[in-house]
């Protein structure tokens, strides 16, 4: 079957709308959504720290949306016993058939890892779950993560290293978020009821309030605006740095995942065949 040359139909497009952009200034770039004074940004910009008590957690997205793009943030997770509660960060499309990419860090005991929870949803259709430990821990220090996502392919990495890859599969009937512009969003909430342990280890709202803190984030993004351009004079800022667009995994790359998913992957869906008695998803037999 004759392969599709995306980057040849998109760079009309693209040579209009791409931007790129790292931005050390969370005032211009985000806008913090909810949490009633919980989420601040501080440092002259540099810095952002969402909050989370008994009343309320708090979030903050992204003022572009993106249809296509590299984003990525430096996040520092909450530290001692975060069990029970869930600091998420991705990508998602509005509506009721939303698309949407997903990190999801699930808290935990004190000295207990946190799980790295993934998930790829296309027009409201998720169950793409692929779960992780990581081999360092988050609460110490800063580590970036990465969402690449272009039309061949979606790259989870953490500080570099890939961990998933989820590739377009639309000609053997899997869906794949291509035309949903999406904002990044991030948030942390309570969800004691499932996050640690399936729910059998509740938070200690003797230690709020938790803090994850956030900095680094940059957007090298198609970036849309009301079906339009952002770079209306068509200058196309950062057209040398387009190569993610159609970025893949070399062998390294691949070898690299292969030892993050051998050795840290705690749930992959594409082997419970259990939870799909009718027969695994079609990109699972692919893969």
């Amino acid at each position: 079957m004759a392969m599709i040359n995306y980057s040849t139909i998109l760079s009309p497009l693209l040579a209009a709308i791409m931007i790129y952009s790292v931005s050390a200034n969370f005032h211009q770039d985000v806008e913090i959504t909810w949490g009633d004074g919980r989420g601040q940004i501080t440092n002259n910009g540099d810095l952002l720290t969402l909050s989370l008590d008994k009343s309320s957690g708090s979030g903050f997205q992204s003022k572009n949306e993106y249809l296509f793009g590299k984003i990525d943030m430096q996040i520092k997770l909450v530290a001692g016993n975060s069990a029970g509660t869930v600091t998420a960060y991705y990508l998602k499309s509005p509506g009721s058939t939303w698309d949407e990419i997903d990190f999801e860090f699930l808290g935990n005991l004190s000295g207990d890892p946190y799980t790295l929870h993934t998930n790829v949803f296309t027009q409201g259709k998720g169950d793409r779950e692929q779960q992780f430990k990581l081999w360092f821990d988050p609460t110490i220090d800063f580590h970036t993560y990465s969402i690449l996502w272009n039309p061949q392919r979606i790259i989870f990495s953490v500080d570099g290293t890939p961990i998933r890859e989820f590739k377009n599969m639309e000609s053997q009937g899997t869906l794949f978020p291509k035309n949903q512009p999406m904002r990044m969003y991030s948030s942390l909430w309570n969800a004691e009821d499932w996050a640690t342990r399936g729910g059998l280890v509740k938070t200690d709202w003797s230690k709020a309030p938790f803090t994850a803190s956030y900095r680094g984030f940059s957007e090298e993004a198609c970036v849309v605006s009301n079906g339009k351009s952002s770079c209306s004079n068509g200058s196309a800022q950062g057209s040398g740095s387009g190569s993610w667009l159609s970025q893949e995994l070399d062998s390294t790359g691949q070898e690299r995942m292969r030892w993050v998913q051998s050795n840290y992957m705690i749930y992959n869906y594409c082997t419970d065949a259990k939870r799909f008695p009718q027969g695994l998803p079609r990109e699972c037999l692919s893969a």
